[in-house]
């Protein structure tokens, strides 16, 4: 009896060791956080995750999407960028990954980041032949300018951005100004916001420059213009997105490539982490309604991450154990 007792507690003690050995083994991990909602929200989750659900000490540390992987590559620092805009350095990346630096662990987004003219669905329902930026451009009627009621607008970006230059660069391509349209400067991501807000509001037509994932594709129902055009990259990188490039072509829009990017050190030690990593992907309408959600709420990025676990667990106990997935449920009660 004695024996049988010894051996008993040997086995729980054994149990405990192997325990605390699953959190020593994880230990300290850190993940990036961008200056964007998306990102912030998805670090947030990774970290819940990670923490409740496999007993590790992560934390978010701040981050934007150059200096974040440039510090990946040459540092090893921080181990996981949930949301890497890859494309913004697409030849230094995939020479980190060439060289065993870095690690594509998955698509954040599984429908990648998207980008191009939008149109409320309210005016898609009421004129199902416009389906594409030339249908659109056949009615400036429908797309009221703000300071000349008689021509149509395409509201575009703030200065700066690679969208706004793309945009104008399509306004000529599909001769928008000879259809009578003409190219509104918003002047901020905020007059954008507000330009789209007030028309969706007053049930008015807009056409302009937008993306997603956004807060406000989670909150206003758009329908994204087809180009009527493949996209052609070598177009793309020749006049599309040269601001001063007089001759630019019909085009559709680069696909953002996302993806969650882990250094390769913090892969070949995180185990089972990895598997939940490879796994953890989601959809366009499933971030854009979340971030409508924090924007409504004036919530953090750990407040939306909370929200989500609470309230989408068909999507994300897919990406974990089952086991996993019991310790986060009963954190975020």
């Amino acid at each position: 009896m004695k024996a049988l007792l010894m051996s008993g507690v040997m086995a729980f003690a054994l149990l405990g060791a192997a325990g605390a050995a699953s959190a020593a083994e994880c230990g300290d991990v850190t993940i990036a956080s961008m200056n964007w909602q998306s990102a912030e929200v998805l670090a947030n989750l990774d970290k819940i995750i990670l923490n409740e659900g496999y007993g590790c000490n992560a934390e978010v540390v701040q981050g934007d999407t150059i200096p974040t992987l440039t510090s990946m590559t040459e540092k090893g620092q921080p181990d996981i960028a949930p949301e890497g805009w890859v494309d913004f350095m697409r030849d230094i990346m995939d020479k980190a990954v060439a060289d065993g630096k870095l690690i594509y662990a998955s698509k954040s987004l599984s429908d990648g980041g998207v980008q191009g003219w939008w149109i409320p669905k309210y005016i898609a329902d009421a004129h199902p032949d416009i389906k594409t930026i030339d249908d659109a451009l056949k009615h400036p009627e429908l797309f009221p300018a703000p300071e000349d009621p008689s021509k149509g607008a395409v509201f575009n970006g703030p200065p700066g951005w690679g969208g706004t230059v793309a945009t104008a660069q399509f306004f000529k391509a599909y001769d928008a100004e000879k259809k009578g349209f003409t190219l509104v400067d918003t002047g901020s991501a905020a007059g954008l916001d507000g330009s789209l807000a007030k028309a969706y509001e007053r049930k008015e037509g807009w056409v302009g420059y937008y993306w997603e994932p956004t807060a406000l594709l989670g909150k206003y129902q758009m329908v994204r213009l087809d180009h009527g055009a493949k996209f052609d990259s070598a177009e793309w990188k020749r006049c599309n997105t040269v601001a001063d490039c007089p001759d630019p072509k019909k085009n559709d829009w680069e696909l953002a490539e996302v993806d969650t990017v882990v250094t390769k050190k913090f892969n070949d030690e995180a185990g089972p982490i990895m598997d939940y990593l490879k796994a953890r992907s989601w959809s366009n309408k499933t971030v854009n309604e979340l971030l409508a959600w924090m924007t409504d709420n004036q919530a953090t990025g750990e407040d939306g991450a909370k929200h989500f676990l609470k309230n989408n667990e068909d999507i994300w106990t897919k990406w974990v154990s089952a086991e996993v997935a019991e310790k986060v449920k009963a954190a975020v009660k």
